[in-house]
């Protein structure tokens, strides 16, 4: 699942230019976004720890646990993402199935990508 295809069509997009913070680490976040566009890379501290590319979640673990942001997303390249708030989030994952397996499957595939750095330090 792509989920770029669900949100194509979106009016109320945010455009980002290269080098433009979509959020930081330790804000509080009430939105997750889907990349549609572009780049954008992944941040802990100061270590980019993945590249973004289109279809790409961020931010989904703020609309979980409403815990602070754990890391910040700048963009490489221009971007445009379509803003997910909470309830849109909780209406997709109640009529959306695959949706919802989709951000199980991202969250696990980056804490297993964290596992395998914390490993290599």
């Amino acid at each position: 699942m792509n989920p770029a295809e669900l949100f194509r069509q979106d009016s109320g997009t945010l455009d980002l230019g290269a080098g433009d913070f979509l959020f930081r680490e330790g804000e509080s976040g009430d939105k997750m976004y889907v990349l549609l566009e572009g780049d954008a890379d992944i941040m802990v501290s100061d270590l980019v720890v993945e590249t973004a590319g289109p279809g790409a979640l961020l931010g989904e673990m703020a609309l979980i646990d409403n815990s602070p942001r754990t890391a910040s997303v700048v963009a490489k390249t221009p971007c445009r993402l379509a803003k997910v708030d909470r309830r849109r989030f909780h209406f997709l994952v109640q009529q959306t199935p695959h949706f919802a397996t989709h951000v199980m499957k991202t969250l696990a595939n980056r804490l297993r990508h964290m596992n395998a750095l914390a490993a290599a330090q």
